[in-house]
């Protein structure tokens, strides 16, 4: 399944967050939206899960999404989200309790993705007793159980460090790597966006406006930190960035 967005427009009252955005995102891609503080990168996240409804323009759906799916547009949320009552299975299982779904079909499908992203071993752990990148992985195996056509992903890296940040790089990697997925992926972080987005969507102070949309084309699996191609990317990221990301910092101190 394909989304398009077509000159979309928000306003909170008479603040303007996002103007004429249009944009294709396509099946199998992950698309990674970056851009200054408060320039509406999570509101239009929100606005292509239907959380909110734009002030103008619209959000197209094209094609259908994958016949297993149980939910078109899954969210992965920067602070995990889990049940501290549950178990790493329990919060899998959660998402897939109110669907018509066998017993088989939810036991299946949360032993598969517990599998892809190396948390067998896990089922049965509390959410205390895990890092802060295996509660991530549980969120993210928790939004695949439903095998989504499109995952909303909401920085869903920033709360973590550095180090294992790239572990979870190299895992969302490897996680596409064996079967593709669509993700709209927000970020602040440049290197996220070159590591992990084939198309990169660069949005102006507020109101967001579209300055640049930046593909690359090295396969995911062929990315590395010290490749000059992602480097020259990333800077060019920031140079379209850098002074904007200065006055919106200026604007968001005096309020």
């Amino acid at each position: 399944m394909d989304l398009t967005i077509e000159g979309l427009t928000h306003r909170y009252d008479a603040v303007e967050v996002l103007s004429d955005i249009s944009l294709s995102i396509p099946s199998g891609r992950i698309v990674c939206i970056v851009g200054p503080s408060g320039c509406g990168k999570s509101t239009l996240l929100r606005m292509i899960g239907g959380l909110e409804r734009p002030s103008a323009g619209r959000i197209l759906q094209l094609g259908d999404p994958p016949a297993d799916c149980l939910n078109p547009l899954t969210f992965v949320f920067q602070d995990f989200a889990l049940l501290p009552w549950r178990s790493v299975a329990g919060n899998i299982s959660l998402v897939l309790e109110d669907r018509a779904v066998s017993r088989k079909d939810r036991a299946d499908r949360i032993a598969d993705v517990l599998a892809r992203t190396n948390l067998s071993d896990f089922a049965n752990a509390l959410p205390r007793q895990l890092s802060g990148g295996m509660k991530q992985r549980v969120a993210i195996a928790r939004a695949l159980a439903v095998n989504p056509a499109v995952m909303l992903m909401d920085e869903p890296l920033s709360a973590l460090d550095a180090q294992t940040r790239e572990l979870l790089m190299d895992d969302l990697v490897g996680l596409w790597t064996r079967t593709p997925f669509t993700a709209v992926y927000v970020t602040h972080n440049l290197s996220e966006a070159v590591r992990l987005g084939h198309k990169i969507v660069v949005l102006s102070r507020r109101p967001g406006r579209i300055r640049e949309v930046v593909e690359i084309d090295t396969p995911l699996d062929q990315r590395d930190a010290t490749d000059p191609d992602l480097a020259r990317a990333q800077d060019h990221l920031w140079q379209l960035m850098r002074e904007e990301a200065k006055a919106a910092d200026a604007e968001l101190a005096h309020g």
